[in-house]
């Protein structure tokens, strides 16, 4: 509370960043963890929640005679247009934001003030719902040919590392050992995924020490040993995920990539991801797009086109595929690393691991995939995400991408993933808000001295208990996409716009329901009315009993599959995004034609929908604006004042 030099402003306007002649007056105040705006509205109490948490910047323009203007620009890519009505308040409202959404040490961060009605024991199995060791055991590890080693164990070998790491079953400790000391940040080669099918593996590691000339027998030995634990193939790829100007160019620096001369029967292929700091100027001329107010058509395009954005998704799905396919079809494994083996190599292997596994694309297996690969591999979340002050330079939106990557896997194979996108979504919020402690610190050695087990709450647990909120009604588990390599398209035209997560919070710019949210509440509503229905027959039948007398009736059966509205085509055969390209309807599903001479018990009230929000608590704790939506059939239903949405829709 120190920081908060003005806890409470009246008389300040939320304009509409679509039109700026719409606005809200209301009064703001400002807490130890939220901005909060209270609209002034005479029998409504609506309210917009910022975690200061996720705040970006603020920015404070000129003052001029309507007011002074002050900017909120959030990592969840919610932008907020406040008129205080003098520029003193406006200037110790700004500075108060820029100490409040940039805390100087870990203690500051909300997760270490979150305290939902959750009790010890409770909450210390929230970090039980996962476990690594069980998805390596799903995989068949150990066996005769890896094992779980602890030579990284007290993070002894690299302090970036998990303690508990799989090898080949022929690694002995010196060479490990030899192999780390020759490798950036001491991150020798280990592996991500395992294909006990053919035994493939996906191993990952950092760029090898290198220079012009430099060798050493034994990061040799350890590759040669990688590829003696894959029996069915003679040779084995080594991926440098870098644009190979760099990687040359860090061989000045005594770093580079690995000679083929000095490692035998290894097939060495570049793949050009750009770097951090090219990727963190690329979203950020995208979002300079997003937030103009009425681009044209032509300016829209040309400034997506400029930033380079899908340009970069599409390498790192490129890479993906480009592994997945040696895995799955050419049984080669692979070495996977770009410089420190922490950023691209986490990209690639998580998107790889996504098109192989079917796993991987249901709720808790998407989970598994990142606790594994960012989070236990050591992601810097704390540097990438800005959680604390400290280099700018550092913050690049790595984790986005691969977010984005499984959101355009979701648009070329629909039925493929348990998942909808508003989980995506979720977990985006979620990894930048600091509420939970799952995304803090930058490796499994600090988030054990910061005691985040003991001291906050998970991110998983909350995700699974509100899973019904996150399933996707076109998902089908008997399909042949969920049992197999997925095969997309990686052409331009494939490649769309993600407005659900950019701009999401402009909600006159365009519908916010998706398809997937449009059958989500079909499906509701289509329960709904069975229950009804079975009331409806039991009563009918208790009526029977009494009074002797029977009523016949013609039973008629519906598909209520999340493909009834299909027209007769055999999804069950679909194996590519072309097979999804038709087959459905667009026009607004209607009343089924009931067959003649059949009765139908309509209920009376055909406007009740279940409304998906999530709880009003978490909305107003993480400051996320609500991503519910209804279903058309209840448009005008009433909505919750106290929710992040009817704030905004109000704003």
């Amino acid at each position: 509370m120190e920081h908060i030099r003005l806890p409470k402003v009246e008389n300040v306007r939320l304009l509409d960043r679509v039109s700026t002649r719409r606005s809200r007056v209301g009064t703001l105040y400002l807490t130890a963890t939220h901005t909060i705006f209270v609209e002034n509205e005479a029998g409504v109490r609506n309210e917009t929640w910022v975690l200061h948490s996720l705040v970006y910047s603020a920015e404070k323009q000129a003052a001029t005679t309507s007011g002074c203007l002050l900017i909120i620009h959030c990592k969840n890519f919610q932008v907020l247009h406040f008129v205080l009505p003098r520029e003193r308040e406006c200037h110790d409202v700004h500075l108060s934001l820029q100490r409040l959404s940039q805390p100087e040490s870990y203690k500051e961060l909300y997760c270490f003030s979150y305290k939902p009605n959750v009790d010890e024991e409770e909450r210390l199995q929230e970090w039980d719902f996962l476990d690594l060791k069980a998805d390596y055991s799903r995989m068949g590890l150990p066996n005769s040919l890896w094992k779980l080693s602890p030579v990284n164990c007290h993070y002894k070998v690299s302090d970036t590392y998990p303690a508990g790491l799989f090898v080949p079953d022929s690694a002995t400790p010196p060479v490990i050992v030899g192999s780390s000391k020759f490798r950036s940040r001491g991150r020798f080669p280990t592996l991500s995924y395992y294909s006990k099918e053919n035994h493939a593996t996906i191993c990952r590691s950092s760029q090898p020490l290198s220079g012009f000339s430099a060798r050493c027998l034994e990061d040799e030995q350890m590759l040669e040993a990688i590829l003696r634990s894959n029996p069915r193939s003679d040779f084995m790829y080594v991926v440098d995920t870098r644009p190979k100007l760099n990687a040359i160019a860090n061989r000045a620096a005594g770093k580079g990539y690995e000679n083929e001369d000095n490692y035998s029967n290894i097939k060495f292929q570049f793949i050009g991801i750009e770097n951090i700091h090219v990727m963190r100027n690329s979203q950020q001329k995208m979002l300079e797009v997003c937030e103009l107010r009425s681009p044209s058509m032509s300016d829209f395009l040309e400034g997506l086109e400029s930033s380079g954005w899908l340009k970069h998704i599409k390498a790192v799905l490129d890479a993906g595929i480009f592994i997945a396919k040696a895995v799955a079809e050419e049984g080669v494994s692979v070495l996977v690393h770009c410089s420190d083996g922490w950023d691209r190599t986490a990209q690639v292997c998580s998107v790889a691991c996504v098109l192989l596994d079917p796993h991987y694309r249901t709720l808790r297996g998407l989970m598994v995939l990142i606790e594994k690969d960012w989070v236990s591999f050591g992601h810097k979340f704390s540097h990438r995400c800005n959680h604390l002050v400290g280099d700018p330079k550092e913050v690049s939106p790595i984790i986005d991408q691969f977010l984005e990557c499984v959101w355009q896997l979701m648009e070329q194979f629909p039925c493929a993933f348990e998942f909808n996108e508003r989980f995506l979504i979720t977990i985006h919020s979620h990894i930048y808000s600091c509420q939970y402690g799952n995304f803090i610190g930058n490796n499994e050695r600090e988030r054990i001295e910061l005691g985040l087990r003991e001291r906050t709450h998970s991110l998983w647990s909350y995700l699974w208990t509100n899973r019904e909120d996150y399933i996707n009604p076109l998902y089908r588990p008997d399909h042949s996409q969920t049992q197999g390599l997925l095969r997309p398209s990686t052409a331009p035209y494939c490649f769309k716009f993600w407005k659900g997560l950019y701009n999401r919070f402009d909600r006159g710019m365009h519908p916010r329901q998706s398809v997937e949210d449009y059958l989500r509440a079909i499906q509701e509503e289509t329960q709904q009315l069975e229950e009804q229905l079975a009331s409806h027959k039991q009563k009918i039948a208790i009526l029977e009993q009494e009074q002797g007398w029977s009523v016949t009736q013609k039973a008629a059966t519906f598909d209520k599959s999340p493909t009834a509205w299909a027209l007769g085509n055999d999804l069950g055969l679909a194996n590519t995004p072309q097979d999804y390209t038709g087959g459905f309807i667009t026009s607004s599903p209607c009343q089924p034609k009931a067959p003649e001479g059949s009765l139908i018990l309509l209920p009376q009230d055909l406007n009740k929908t279940s409304d998906s929000n999530h709880s009003n608590s978490s909305d107003q704790e993480s400051g996320i604006a609500d991503l519910s939506c209804r279903s058309p059939l209840s448009e005008d239903s009433t909505k919750d004042p106290d929710s992040d949405e009817a704030a905004y829709s109000a704003a």
